[in-house]
């Protein structure tokens, strides 16, 4: 089990889909997953991610994964 103090992953995807003009259900479409599950990712609820999502969400957004996750100490 994690220590108390450990830090959280964040999600920046909100801030990613209003620079490329999308819309959840649009990248949900082009990456092959539900709109609810990446509504969960955007809203920061996820317990994880696959890979091969995160490596759709950064082919789709033109990203790398550290522009699209961050760790809050």
């Amino acid at each position: 089990m994690p220590p108390e103090d450990a830090g959280a992953i964040t999600v920046r995807l909100d801030r990613l889909l209003e620079e490329r003009g999308l819309t959840v259900t649009e990248l949900a479409a082009r990456v092959g997953v539900t709109p609810v599950n990446l509504s969960v990712l955007k809203n920061g609820r996820a317990k994880a991610i696959r890979f091969s999502t995160l490596s759709a969400l950064c082919r789709e957004l033109g990203c790398r994964p550290g522009d699209l996750l961050d760790y809050e100490p």
